[in-house]
């Protein structure tokens, strides 16, 4: 396959394993990077062989360029994501799609105005660790899913982060942060949300800095830091779902578990690409661990621009789309403005199942 020339933009904390994986994609060649801080930009180049570290603008000019991938902060997802459509190039973002609804809608108009396709990370689910579930699923392992569990229980990220302030300000907090993981994952496994109800808090007005680079420095809290709610799927299954910065002595929850008429399946980290995937079945006394039917298990960021790739050569529906990633954002919202309102949030998007991926596909192969 011609190798698809792309570029970067936003060369900050999480590039760099971008640029670590792309470079092995015989498919793609990361051609120039781009950053507001044009220094910043031209170090990344440097040190991860990439042709030209210039500025967003040149970038975008850029003819041979095709597909651009957005790292920026959230804040800025939706307007970079227009600018690139604009500039007549294919975008994945990183998660979220953009921060409010509004301009997640302005993203996938564009797209379909300008004929290009948009991906929307995360791509955690397209590793061994979740592929392998869904087949499981698929297979009829646990029967018919009629429940399933969500929790991601943790203290925040002012204690380890040199710039945590994002992360509490107007489209932070912790479902905007690491609900795309939880809820792609279940929407990958279960199929898209028809109804929300959310309770949502903040439960501590300021946060104290604790990491290096800005210790002592306090943080204003703008969005609920502890959000939790019930999810109705389409295709019959009840969710239960926490997403909370407010949990300081640690928590012995399951990141996600399938509940189904034959037996109990134990999904795991779906900020992660790997297992372990244990299963117990409803006439077994044991959970055994099963055996991972699918590869990309460690560290992946990417292979969603890698499908992206391929599904615009073949023409297919590229698997981590733009409405996946926008039935995920008005999900997001939908636990605030349920709290909000005092009311079920009935889902007005929906999205396809992503399909499975293939086993025993070769590394940087994508079918």
């Amino acid at each position: 396959m011609k190798k698809m020339n792309v570029g970067i933009i936003g060369c900050g904390n999480i590039s760099s394993i971008y640029f670590e994986n792309l470079k092995t994609f015989p498919a793609v060649e990361v051609t120039a990077c781009a950053d507001l801080d044009l220094g910043r930009a031209k170090e990344k180049a440097e040190r991860f062989g990439i042709a030209k570290g210039c500025t967003v603008a040149e970038l975008l000019a850029d003819p041979e360029i095709e597909l651009v991938v957005n790292l920026t902060i959230p804040a800025a997802h939706g307007q970079v994501c227009l600018d690139i459509l604009e500039a007549g190039k294919h975008v994945y973002v990183e998660k979220p799609l953009a921060v409010t609804r509004e301009e997640g809608q302005a993203i996938l108009a564009k797209a379909e105005e300008k004929g290009l396709l948009v991906g929307s990370a995360p791509d955690t689910f397209l590793g061994g660790g979740i592929q392998t579930c869904i087949k499981l699923i698929a297979d009829g392992w646990i029967g018919t899913p009629v429940a399933a569990t969500a929790f991601m229980m943790g203290r925040g990220h002012e204690h380890w982060h040199p710039d945590p302030e994002f992360y509490y300000a107007k489209g932070g907090g912790p479902m905007f942060d690491m609900g795309p993981y939880y809820l792609t994952a279940l929407v990958a496994m279960l199929g898209p949300i028809k109804r929300i109800a959310g309770m949502a808090k903040i439960s501590y007005p300021e946060r104290t800095i604790t990491s290096a680079k800005k210790f002592g420095q306090t943080i204003p809290v703008e969005t609920a830091t502890h959000v939790a709610g019930v999810l109705d799927f389409h295709g019959g299954a009840i969710g239960t779902m926490i997403t909370s910065f407010d949990v300081f002595g640690g928590s012995r929850l399951p990141c996600i578990e399938i509940y189904g008429s034959q037996g109990t399946l134990v999904v795991p980290d779906p900020n992660t690409f790997g297992g372990p995937v244990t299963l117990k079945r409803h006439d077994s006394q044991e959970w055994k661990e099963i055996p991972l039917s699918h590869g990309y298990t460690g560290n992946s960021r990417g292979i969603g621009v890698l499908d992206m790739v391929y599904a615009l050569k073949s023409g297919r529906k590229n698997r981590v789309s733009g409405d996946l990633g926008f039935h995920v954002l008005e999900a997001m919202h939908a636990f605030h403005d349920s709290s909000e309102q005092d009311r079920y949030y009935i889902m007005k998007s929906s999205c396809e199942r992503p399909e499975p991926i293939p086993q025993h596909l070769p590394y940087g192969v994508m079918d």
